[in-house]
């Protein structure tokens, strides 16, 4: 059972992974521009969804956004490595539905220095939605209230820091904060502080070896996202290879 769920998530990471490049080229932008509707040459975005769906190349000149193979490589492997932490646990749900979107806001973020609301609000309120049914289901109504109050404290802890020094942290932040709290929550407050801790130290170490290596990245700003993002992933693994 493990490996067939473990391939089947590795598959579903694979595809999903596959449609990211196209979106994250078009959020790719600074927050007062409206999202890319062309390529870099000029040519217009078309395809399902008004342009949102389909390969991340231009068929007049090429390739747009990071490319497909790496996005696919990395959902695939985040997808496969919680599917081998959960097992069949039916919150693994909403961890693969949610690993796609964290990819590309990590993509966006990297690329634009900027993490869109229509990524990070739907992240957190779907998340708790999902999360709340599956509570329900299971009967881990006290899990779900707990990553209800994981995602406050999480996204009041960046928000502290975001008041604390507004230009090296923003509110894009705080909001992503908000529903990798949620799911760090659900499996407890020891999971919460390791993947939240583990965020900040992840960025704090690449900041510091920016600084060492190339002292004018001092005043350069530097995405957090991804390191968040990574950091709640590390913390996710371990609490759900934990649970009981």
């Amino acid at each position: 059972m493990a490996p067939m769920l473990i391939a089947l998530a590795a598959a579903y990471g694979a595809a999903a992974g596959l449609l990211i490049p196209r979106p994250a080229h078009r959020m790719a932008v600074a927050p007062e521009e409206d999202w890319r509707s062309v390529c870099p040459g000029g040519h217009p975005i078309t395809g399902p969804a008004r342009g949102w769906l389909g390969p991340g190349r231009c068929a007049e000149c090429g390739r747009y956004g990071p490319g497909a193979l790496p996005t696919a490589t990395v959902t695939a492997l985040v997808c496969a490595a919680l599917a081998a932490a959960t097992g069949p646990r039916p919150e693994l749900a909403v961890w693969l539905a949610a690993a796609p979107v964290a990819v590309l806001l990590a993509a966006v973020d990297w690329r634009a220095r900027r993490l869109p609301d229509v990524l990070t609000l739907p992240l957190a309120v779907l998340g708790a939605a999902m999360l709340g049914t599956v509570g329900l289901l299971t009967g881990e109504t006290g899990a779900w209230g707990r990553a209800l109050l994981g995602g406050l404290a999480l996204a009041a802890g960046y928000l502290l820091l975001h008041l604390v020094n507004p230009s090296g942290l923003g509110l894009g932040d705080v909001k992503l904060a908000a529903g990798l709290g949620v799911a760090l929550g659900w499996y407890g407050w020891r999971t919460l502080i390791t993947g939240g801790a583990a965020g900040v130290l992840i960025g704090a170490l690449y900041g510091a070896g920016l600084v060492i290596v190339r002292r004018e990245a001092r005043k350069t700003a530097m995405p957090l996202g991804p390191f968040m993002i990574i950091g709640a992933f590390c913390g996710l693994l371990l609490g759900a290879a934990a649970a009981p």
